[in-house]
């Protein structure tokens, strides 16, 4: 048996997601410049998407268990606060990477970052 996933926590998945794709589209930007910083840019860039690819994951996973366990939900907002951090450095990198691309993939990172956030142990469990 399936639980309902709640709207925020749905919003939420598909932010990861859309920020996972942003980011591996981007990293050809990134190898373009062919500059030390933006080797090290390309790298960490490839640890956000993972990052969010992997929070997306844990809580489809969470909101398919008929009955997660406190643990596991508590788990799934770990991870959610970690990918928030995880955006937020990363965002702060593009923006001082001075391109409308990047900024527009901080924009992004920063939303998502948000979204993680919100995503608490209430905001898993449908009413």
């Amino acid at each position: 048996m399936t639980r309902q996933m709640t709207t925020e926590m749905q919003q939420c998945i598909d932010m990861c997601h859309k920020c996972h794709d942003m980011c591996e589209r981007m990293l050809s930007h990134c190898m373009e410049k062919r500059s030390d910083e933006a080797m090290q840019m390309s790298m960490v860039m490839i640890s956000c998407a993972d990052m969010c690819r992997m929070c997306a994951d844990m809580m489809m996973r969470c909101s398919s268990m008929a009955k997660a366990s406190a643990d596991m939900v508590q788990m799934c907002v770990r991870m959610c606060g970690m990918c928030a951090d995880m955006c937020d450095m990363t965002a702060e990198m593009c923006r001082r990477m001075e391109s409308r691309e990047m900024a527009e993939l901080a924009d992004m990172m920063n939303q998502c970052a948000s979204m993680c956030r919100q995503m608490t142990p209430q905001a898993m469990q449908p009413a």
